[in-house]
């Protein structure tokens, strides 16, 4: 093998048989196709407006919308509060829009 005969085998494994042995999860060539594109200028931009988007609609839902802690359990009983609130989040965007838009004579 070639790492039997290489100078920094010892700084590498400590193996019997003079062999590393690379273990990789069944997904890591999409987790690398993924970190590769984190770090894409145009991927930054996009990634930079959660922040304003969907970052605050939980943000939202978290302070104003009592989301940061529940006294339901089970996961129906947690599924419905979220699907209420989420809700009532879009009923006041689609209040505020409905505000905000001129209307048409």
């Amino acid at each position: 093998s070639i790492c039997a005969t290489c100078p920094v085998l010892s700084q590498c494994t400590e193996s019997k048989n003079h062999q590393k042995m690379i273990q990789r999860h069944i997904w890591q060539d999409y987790l690398d196709v993924a970190e590769d594109l984190r770090h894409n200028h145009e991927i930054k931009e996009i990634y930079g407006k959660r922040k304003e988007t969907i970052e605050r609609v939980f943000a939202d839902a978290k302070e104003k919308h009592g989301m940061r802690w529940t006294t339901l359990k089970g996961i129906k009983k947690l599924s419905m509060q979220a699907m209420l609130t989420f809700a009532a989040l879009n009923l006041k965007k689609l209040a505020s829009w409905t505000w905000k838009t001129p209307t048409i004579a």
